[in-house]
């Protein structure tokens, strides 16, 4: 496994740990080292009989021959990160639950084809190391990689000083997974008559955060509402900071659980964009859905965010996912089984709407009625 603290991206091979020179210049390698020591314990609680070999690598290395149980095995990939959020990990001083925003925002991307996500690695660039912020942020994403079943094989850290400011950083990541041809999920699958099944979000997920941040932080010159992250907000029952920080929900064992045993057709991650943008990304253009808001009521920070901002619903729904981080779209005879079994993981699921074949409004997807107390 590749994890390497030790330099910016254009630092010299085989740099000398007593340089001078490069600590001058804001790299320290004493403090990568010490980065390293404090991550090894949690990348090896992530860690899958596949994995070969441990930290210090120059790539992480992964047993294919697991693949060969696969007639047509399939390999899915998916990068992403976790956007301003990481303003507020800096604001609250609390790294350790970012990692796992970036690890649902990749692998959730991932299981919506049906593939098993099999390793990640990660990607943190900050303007100087603390070992102990980037011993936390690889614990979060370490602990997410258990949550999602896949291990964490590689990753580097670069110090960037000069173009970052000594206590900002910003994270990355990718993940790797694989799904049998002939299970493949997606828009071709997709019937009339299937049902939507929408699954709840954790709150915010990690997208959204410029909006929030300007109507709930930004200054009252620049119409925000000029909140900290200390205020205690009576709707959250906690402080705003907390309730911003609250981890992004992984779904990926529930949903590979889901397509497995239930008919399942297709399955959307609700990301930046919202509900409707991101489920019309899996429906065939002959088909629509029509989602009931009445069937949920988004948690408090969707409406504080709505109110304070005086945020038109549709700006909203265009950007955050109002409540609902994952659907899926599923043959009527398995809702029961299906909302039974995502129970069974934690999530709550209900059903939000139906596709139907629509020659005018044909691969669109309508919200129509209102959130209870909206």
């Amino acid at each position: 496994m590749t994890e390497s603290p030790t330099a910016p991206s254009d630092a010299p091979a085989g740099a000398s740990t007593g340089s001078g020179a490069y600590a001058a210049a804001g790299v320290s390698i004493e403090a990568a080292d010490r980065a390293i020591d404090l991550m090894k314990g949690w990348v090896e609680k992530s860690r899958r009989p596949e994995v070969i070999g441990g930290l210090g690598g120059f790539a992480g290395l992964f047993d294919a021959s697991a693949l060969t149980r696969y007639e047509r095995p399939l390999l899915a990939t998916s990068t992403d990160g976790v956007g301003t959020k990481v303003a507020i990990a800096q604001l609250m001083d609390k790294h350790d639950t970012i990692g796992f925003d970036l690890v649902g925002m990749v692998v959730d991307d991932l299981v919506v084809c049906g593939a098993e996500p099999l390793f990640m690695t990660d990607y943190i660039a900050c303007g100087r190391v603390v070992p102990e912020r980037i011993a936390a942020i690889v614990k979060g994403i370490a602990e997410a990689c258990v949550v999602a079943g896949c291990a964490l094989i590689g990753g580097e850290t670069a110090e960037h000083p000069g173009l970052l400011d000594p206590d900002d950083y910003d994270v990355a990541g990718a993940t790797t997974g694989v799904v049998e041809a002939s299970k493949l999920l997606g828009p071709g699958r997709v019937r009339p008559g299937d049902v939507v099944i929408a699954m709840e979000a954790s709150g915010l997920h990690s997208n959204g955060y410029s909006l929030v941040r300007h109507v709930l932080l930004g200054s009252p010159d620049a119409g925000g509402a000029g909140w900290t992250v200390d205020r205690e907000v009576e709707e959250f029952g906690r402080t705003l900071g907390e309730e911003l920080l609250e981890p992004t929900r992984i779904y990926a064992k529930a949903c590979l659980d889901l397509a497995e045993r239930t008919e399942t057709h297709a399955m959307s991650h609700v990301t930046g964009g919202g509900l409707a943008a991101n489920l019309e990304r899996v429906l065939p253009e002959e088909l629509s859905v029509r989602i009931d808001r009445s069937t949920w009521t988004p948690q408090p920070v969707f409406d504080v965010v709505r109110r304070v901002g005086q945020v038109p619903q549709a700006d909203l729904e265009a950007t955050l996912n109002c409540g609902v981080g994952m659907v899926s779209l599923t043959a009527p005879e398995s809702v029961d089984t299906a909302i039974a079994l995502l129970a069974g993981h934690g999530i709550r699921a209900w059903v939000a709407g139906e596709a139907r074949r629509d020659d005018r409004d044909g691969g669109r997807v309508l919200l129509e009625g209102q959130h209870p107390g909206w």
